[in-house]
């Protein structure tokens, strides 16, 4: 199985839960050094781990990830961008730079990969989608969530698309979830507190919360499952 985004947060969690299941794991991230420590961290039980540096903002680490890769039968695509920027800011080399990783990359990935028939038949594959732009709008982020929000719309057509394969499509919507992404930006820490107690749960994620989602619509547990976008949370939107 690919894992792209695989050298922080999210996608290197999901990628070294899947290794201690028994997957054969391929990384693929443009921070080499990051993506490394994640390889370092695979399951050594499991022979064969793979790791490519790529950039998925560029054509050409589009296209070395889908002529390098073997047959798979998983594939989550997590790599991703945040801006916080209020829209009237937004200019569109800002847009551009968002939807460029966040929309476009993951959409050629896909598309070729499934084109060049790299993804078996029966196979599941997740976005990493978020309730932004779909589900939550909080001010300076409407960048990210309309590129997150269309993600998640591809996401249902390419179930239909798929589905005479048997390969199945989904996403996953978290809400607030502690990575690097969500730090540097214009909120302070006491801005992410009071927002945190907006959660029921009184906590943002954590990056094993999310990846649990992941594996379970990875899996055979999910079987009849396609074309769902599973909210992870804390309860924030009820």
């Amino acid at each position: 199985m690919l894992v792209t985004g695989a050298s922080s947060g999210i996608g290197q969690t999901t990628a070294i839960e899947c290794s201690k299941m028994g997957a054969k794991v391929i990384i693929t991230g443009r921070n080499e050094q990051r993506l490394k420590a994640t390889y370092d961290a695979l399951n050594p039980h499991v022979s064969n781990h793979v790791l490519f540096s790529a950039d998925l903002a560029t054509n050409e680490g589009i296209q070395k990830i889908v002529d390098e890769v073997e047959v798979l039968d998983g594939l989550v695509l997590c790599a991703g961008r945040g801006m916080t920027v209020p829209l009237q800011f937004a200019t569109q080399e800002k847009v551009d730079s968002v939807f460029r990783l966040n929309f476009y990359s993951q959409i050629e990935l896909l598309r070729m990969l499934y084109k060049k028939k790299k993804i078996k038949k029966e196979s599941s594959i997740v976005l990493v989608c978020s309730i932004g732009g779909t589900r939550s709008f909080l001010p300076a982020n409407g960048l990210y969530g309309a590129s997150k929000s269309a993600l998640n719309s591809i996401m249902k057509y390419a179930a239909v698309e798929f589905a005479p394969r048997k390969i199945r499509v989904n996403s996953v919507c978290p809400g607030m979830v502690e990575t690097p992404l969500i730090h540097g930006g214009m909120f302070t820490q006491e801005d992410r507190e009071k927002d945190m107690d907006k959660y029921p749960l009184k906590r943002y994620g954590k990056t094993t919360d999310v990846a649990y989602g992941i594996i379970y619509l990875l899996s055979d547990a999910a079987s009849w499952i396609t074309g769902h976008a599973l909210v992870i949370d804390g309860g924030f939107t009820i």
